[in-house]
């Protein structure tokens, strides 16, 4: 299993081709208390950096981004009733969509934990 991270703190945990997408830790922290998101529908074909969804927090609303071309195939659907997930566990419960990969390569241009630790502080 890889980790990757885009620069704006979306995380993307790769297992074969499929990938699970969410926001990061620090990203979380950032918004505050996440009260909605706006999943994708499964079944949509995205371009890398294209608007996956949409989390609101009590601060903002802020744009989710696909770190990586593919086909959505599964939403988390407890974030309906508990948009909360999100910050208590962003990279367990919290996560946001599974993503089929169309191009493995493009991981190598998203940041490896070293480089996003560094981005972030």
């Amino acid at each position: 299993m890889t980790t990757r991270y885009t620069e704006d703190h979306e995380y993307i945990r790769v297992e074969g081709t499929t990938g699970t997408v969410g926001i990061t830790n620090y990203a979380q922290d950032q918004l505050g208390d996440i009260v909605f998101v706006e999943l994708p529908t499964p079944g949509k074909k995205l371009k890398k950096g294209d608007e996956a969804a949409v989390v609101e927090s009590v601060k903002a609303a802020s744009e989710i981004y696909a770190p990586v071309s593919g086909t959505i195939t599964e939403v988390n659907l407890a974030l309906q009733a508990e948009p909360g997930l999100i910050n208590t566990a962003p990279d367990a419960g919290g996560w946001i969509y599974k993503i089929a990969l169309d191009d493995t390569s493009e991981l190598d241009s998203l940041l490896d934990d070293a480089a996003y630790a560094k981005h972030t502080a």
